[in-house]
Parts: C-alpha cells; structure tokens; sequence
C-alpha cells in the first residue's frame, strides 16, 4: 500500500509540481519563524521546546488523520497518504532549477546559469566560472535530491501505518535544521543546536542508504573509495557521504576552490576523474532516477515479501 501511495504521488508530482515555495512550506516557514520569535531566550531549552512545539503537532496530526482514515476505509487512508507524499516528496521541488542551469550552460548563457543558481541556492554566484556552476549545481542536486526524496521516502516507509507522521516529521525536522540549526552552527547561537543534531540523528541511516543508491547504480568502486577516503574532509560529514559517493559513481569532481565574495574559497576534493561541466548535470540526473528507480523496486520487493 505504501509503495502504490508513493508511486501515484511521484507521477501527480510530475503532472503538477507545488515548487519549493508552494503555500505550505511557506507557511511552515512562517509558523517556525513566530515559535522562535516567542520562544527563543537565547538557551539550548528553548531551542528544544521550540523544536517539539513546530514539528510534533503537525506531524501526530498526519498520523492521526491516517489512522482515523484507516478506519473508516483503507481507501481513505491511501488517498491522505498519497496527498501528504505530494506535498513532502518530489523531484521537481529542485530538478527544474537544475534543468534550467543545465540548458542555460549548454546554450552559452553563463549570466543565465548565474542567476538560476543563486535564486536555488541563496548563494552569491557573479563571479563563478562555468566550471564551478557545474560543480555548484550537481553538489546542490545531490543533497536536494536526499532532502526531497531520499528522507522522506525512507522515512514514510519504515513507520508503516502511519508512515504520514514520518515524512511530515522527516520534512519539518529538515527544514528547521537548514533554518535553525545552520545559524546555530554559523553564529553559536544556543537555539538552534537541538534542531540541528536531531537533523542529524534523522539523517544518519537514509544518507547511507541513498550513497549505497548512488553507488549501485554508478561506477561502485569508485563510489566506494571516494566515502571512504574524501567524505570526512567535508564539513557536513553526513553530506559527504552523499557528494563523495555521487561524485564518484558519476566521474566528476566536485568541491575544489571556488570564487564568492570577491575572494577564493577552498573546499576539499571529492570525486574522481574529469572536471564538471554541463555535461556531468545530465549525469547526475540521470544517477538521481536511477536510484530512485532501485529504491522504488525494492520496496515493491519487500511489500511483495511481505504479502507472501
């Protein structure tokens, strides 16, 4: 039932994307920011509290409703399950961006690619080479393609029956944890820290998982070698895994010096083999759909073993 609900919201998301300012993640963003205006005294606590107070509410309710649904016909509860993966799932929540950057690169509009990736990204991009938009867009794709995909869909899957409560927590935890805990890390700011380990408690085991993804449907040695030996250079270990694996199953480097803010800022290599370029967006799509396509079939495996 899962796998069928996660499939129709896949292709409804296809037909018709929300795109990643879509009314409710905009108005999350909005809730999240009143709990820390009313919450935020400067301490750790707080910090927890307001965590607890944005994401629990809205994800029992998931639950809730799932369960309530169930029992009244399973239909139901299929339906709401198909609507909650629609609005936390989806490819298109970051592909168009990387679709534009793509064709902007292969037509010669370096400016154009510029602006696509600094309105994705929030990121300053004036000064980048077309190699380091390449670089910039396929790490950024990678990492959205986890956060969009990835997370969720493992999250919705492993809690079962009320797999609802999962994605919804999956998706708000993340959120807050790009929000919350990546000032708390920047600026030592108390309130966020709690948002941000619990980001990476929910991490651990579905960005292993997506790297083993990346890594099957890729060049697997190399994928391989490359979380082992490049990933804890990166300062987002979790996310290291994810590019170096990435990298590596494509052929590409990433990471490497780039040019913002009128200076020069070195980041480790990650990957083997030929520099980005526009090309190399193509293939990480392309890797992106394919461990999609994996994940999808064993799950279908697992519910048919079930079934059995």
């Amino acid at each position: 039932m899962g796998v069928f609900s996660l499939v129709a919201a896949l292709l409804l998301e296809q037909l018709h994307s929300l795109g990643k300012r879509n009314p409710f993640y905009l108005g999350f963003h909005h809730y999240a920011a009143f709990i820390e205006r009313s919450s935020n005294a400067g301490q750790y606590r707080h910090g927890v509290v307001g965590w607890c107070a944005a994401v629990l509410p809205i994800a029992v309710l998931a639950g809730a409703v799932a369960w309530g649904l169930n029992a009244v016909h399973p239909l139901l509860m299929w339906l709401w399950n198909v609507a909650v993966l629609y609005l936390t799932v989806g490819f298109r929540q970051f592909s168009s961006a990387f679709t534009g950057i793509s064709e902007a690169l292969r037509d010669g509009n370096l400016d154009e690619a510029r602006r696509l990736l600094a309105e994705w990204t929030s990121q300053p991009t004036s000064e980048l080479t077309e190699a380091e938009v390449s670089r910039l867009s396929i790490e950024h794709g990678l990492t959205d393609s986890y956060r969009y995909v990835f997370g969720p869909i493992f999250w919705f899957m492993l809690l079962g029956p009320f797999g609802a409560a999962g994605a919804v927590a999956y998706r708000a935890s993340s959120l807050l944890a790009q929000e919350w805990g990546l000032r708390a890390l920047r600026h030592d700011e108390p309130f966020g820290l709690f948002a941000s380990k619990v980001g990476a408690w929910l991490d651990w085991l579905p960005v292993r998982l997506t790297a083993i993804g990346f890594a099957v449907m890729g060049d697997f040695e190399d994928a391989v070698y490359c979380w082992r030996s490049q990933a804890h250079a990166w300062a987002n270990y979790d996310y290291g895994i994810l590019l170096a694996s990435g990298a590596g199953a494509i052929g590409v480097k990433l990471g490497e010096a780039i040019h913002q803010d009128h200076t020069v800022k070195f980041r480790p290599e990650l990957g083997l083999g030929e520099d980005a370029d526009p090309n190399y967006l193509q293939s990480a799509v392309g890797l992106i759909w394919r461990s999609a396509l994996l994940w999808l079939a064993v799950l279908l495996l697992l519910g048919l073993a079930r079934l059995v």
